[in-house]
């Protein structure tokens, strides 16, 4: 089971206690479901545990039989649940303050009668139109209305509840968006979907580790290539210097630094400096190779 449906399974799990606030639930699932109008009132969801709610609030709050539930595709299993008497969608409609001839369908905020009907409605929303990205490919959370200005009332009621979404149109939809892994979090949070905002922390801590020691890798190698490199060219003009003249040729002071790394081409200058006698600092002994290296310049001009 994807990411989002096990959110929205965690969501489906727990009804608000408040009368009030259940009825708010089922108008988001209602408005932001497959269709809320006098001609089909619908849900489609591929989670059973979300039309199992969607049909015991709807025949409770409205006071109609349950919904009539179909499969619409078997194997990937996408259940619809619709309101099928007109005379009861009637009574659904007139329930949520909406009637028959509405041209733009909009959030009806005398719905939300306490403080948490707001975030109740938000929780039928996400139930009825919601998804969320695994974390571990992205952080991306969304509503898809069919409706341009529900889809700003949404926004809207997100914005007023501390939650900054954005909307962009895609394929015919108003999608409602929340992109920022913190507030994804405190809005799953928020929703109730505790689990699922605890296992995004989970999966960001284990990115952010391995992220980090990705880069810890690739600075030592980084380090390690420039060692070897910078040993590799003051190998090469220590052996030009022997050639030439050799080693007794370079001041007195250079000539320990320099038999010292020619006996150990891949010692670091840490190291190389605690092996002298007496020891000299990193910076000591890459001034001295500094020395070596424009000496066998000067031979080599």
């Amino acid at each position: 089971m994807s990411f989002s449906s096990e959110t929205k399974k965690e969501i489906a799990a727990d009804l608000p206690d408040k009368l009030c606030c259940r009825t708010a639930q089922v108008y988001g699932m209602l408005e932001c479901g497959h269709a809320f109008s006098a001609d089909e009132i619908s849900l489609q969801t591929e989670q059973e545990a979300v039309a199992d709610v969607y049909d015991r609030l709807v025949s409770r709050i409205c006071n109609v039989p349950r919904p009539t539930r179909e499969c619409l595709r078997r194997r990937t299993a996408l259940h619809q649940s619709a309101v099928t008497d007109a005379e009861h969608r009637l009574r659904v409609l007139d329930r949520f303050g909406h009637s028959r001839g509405e041209v733009s369908l909009r959030l009806n905020r005398a719905n939300l009668d306490c403080d948490g009907c707001a975030r109740a409605y938000l929780r039928g929303a996400f139930l009825a139109c919601g998804a969320v990205t695994d974390p571990e490919h992205d952080y991306h959370l969304e509503f898809s209305v069919p409706h341009y200005n529900l889809s700003r009332d949404l926004m809207t009621l997100l914005r007023e509840v501390d939650f900054p979404a954005k909307m962009v149109s895609r394929n015919g939809s108003y999608i409602v968006y929340i992109k920022e892994s913190e507030r994804i979090e405190d809005c799953l949070t928020y929703l109730g979907a505790t689990r699922a905002a605890l296992e995004m922390m989970g999966v960001k801590m284990v990115k952010s580790i391995r992220n980090d020691t990705n880069r810890r890798i690739n600075c030592e190698s980084a380090n390690i290539d420039k060692t070897v490199q910078a040993a590799g060219a003051q190998t090469d003009a220590l052996r030009r210097i022997e050639q030439v003249c050799g080693l007794s040729a370079l001041p007195e002071e250079l000539q320990a630094v320099a038999r010292l790394r020619l006996d150990n081409p891949d010692m670091s200058l840490r190291d190389l400096g605690a092996a002298m006698d007496p020891p000299l600092s990193r910076s000591g002994i890459n001034h001295r190779l500094q020395r070596i290296l424009k000496f066998a310049e000067e031979l080599k001009d």
